[in-house]
């Protein structure tokens, strides 16, 4: 089991921006591997770190982390679902908020070239529910910038490669220096030396690239997944963007869904609620078979229990709410309508519900409880 991101920066889930940017910087400091040269532990407590800070200092991120935990960026979240696939660069890249200066001579963090990050592409997904409830791998097919074969770059004489220039200012507090992507080459320590004629002034092209993506069951409309260098490249020596999936849920025909739960109309005759009857029902995955007592009543709501939608952080399943309605018949022969006008005086169709019958708003309580 995943670490909890507030337990590895060491903060309460109430911390600030600046609590947990102080406390990510506390932790980078402690675990740094120029600090620690071959500790693999302090290695991968560096990249944990990176992969909390990365998570809960984004406020769309931290929401979804706080709703729904590790599960929802599985496959995409984070740096690609988990740690293990993250280099130093990658974390070097994405901080230079935090290791810029601050980490002096270290070679990884504030000496060295950073590399730059391409931009990142967004598609939409649309997933039917079958597909919510039991998790599904999409194929889709996207355009991305990349470097053209036979592309050369040299090194960038503004900043000498090192991605970043230096700037000192005189203020009350004395002379500060701070760092900033240098403009002649967009961070990436290298410009253009020489590209093939299909190439564009960046030395880039584009390409079709088909990327599977995992998408994890219980997802909800409108929830962003990252898929982790499937965006487009940058010039020289750089890291490609990210593909961000928007998920877009195909409304069901018959059911409705309510977070993890599933809401179905189920219509029945006047005879089936008096005489009871067994039906097929609609369900994510088929048909269920429910059997309706005597004397049955509208409005009732069955529940079955697990037949929902799966909670994305793995704690179960929603229920599948079953709404019974007793359809009333518009017109009726000569013998029905005898048969009813008989009926209004007979004790039998006399509203007597039981205590034990619940009203409409407490059968609606009891459904959001």
């Amino acid at each position: 089991m995943k670490k909890d991101f507030y337990e590895i920066l060491g903060i309460s889930k109430n911390a600030d921006a600046a609590e947990i940017k102080k406390a990510y910087r506390k932790s980078a400091l402690k675990y740094h591997p120029d600090k620690n040269p071959g500790d693999k532990e302090a290695e991968e407590n560096f990249k944990l770190a990176a992969e909390a800070y990365e998570v809960l200092s984004d406020p769309q991120k931290k929401a979804k982390y706080d709703q729904y935990g590790h599960q929802a960026f599985d496959g995409s979240g984070g740096f690609g679902g988990g740690h293990g696939g993250m280099n130093m660069d990658d974390i070097f890249s994405q901080f230079g908020d935090i290791f810029g200066g601050g980490f002096g001579g270290f070679g990884g963090g504030g000496g060295g070239p950073r590399r730059a990050k391409g931009s990142n592409l967004r598609i939409k997904v649309k997933l039917n529910l079958e597909e919510i409830a039991n998790g599904v791998e999409k194929k889709v097919k996207v355009k991305r910038k990349v470097q053209a074969k036979g592309v050369t770059y040299k090194t960038c004489t503004t900043c000498n490669g090192q991605g970043q220039v230096m700037r000192v200012t005189n203020t009350i507090l004395g002379r500060m220096q701070s760092a900033s992507t240098c403009p002649s080459c967009g961070g990436s320590g290298q410009i253009l030396d020489k590209k093939p004629s299909e190439a564009d002034a960046q030395g880039m092209v584009v390409e079709d690239e088909t990327v599977s993506i995992k998408i994890p069951a219980g997802v909800v409309d409108g929830m962003q997944l990252k898929v982790s260098n499937k965006g487009n490249d940058a010039p020289g020596n750089s890291i490609p963007g990210d593909l961000i999936v928007v998920i877009e849920e195909i409304e069901h025909e018959f059911l409705k869904r309510e977070g993890e739960n599933i809401h179905y109309d189920l219509y029945i005759s006047f005879p089936e609620a008096v005489l009871g009857a067994s039906k097929d029902i609609e369900a994510i995955n088929g048909k269920v078979r429910i059997k309706l007592e005597e004397g049955i009543q509208s409005g009732k709501i069955l529940r079955l229990k697990g037949k929902g939608i799966p909670s994305i952080n793995g704690y179960g399943s929603g229920d599948l709410l079953v709404h019974v309605n007793v359809w009333t018949p518009k017109t009726l022969n000569k013998e029905q309508k005898q048969f009813f006008e008989n009926a209004l005086n007979d004790e039998h169709f006399v509203p007597s519900p039981e205590k034990s019958e619940k009203s409409f708003f407490e059968k609606v309580k009891d459904m959001f409880s």
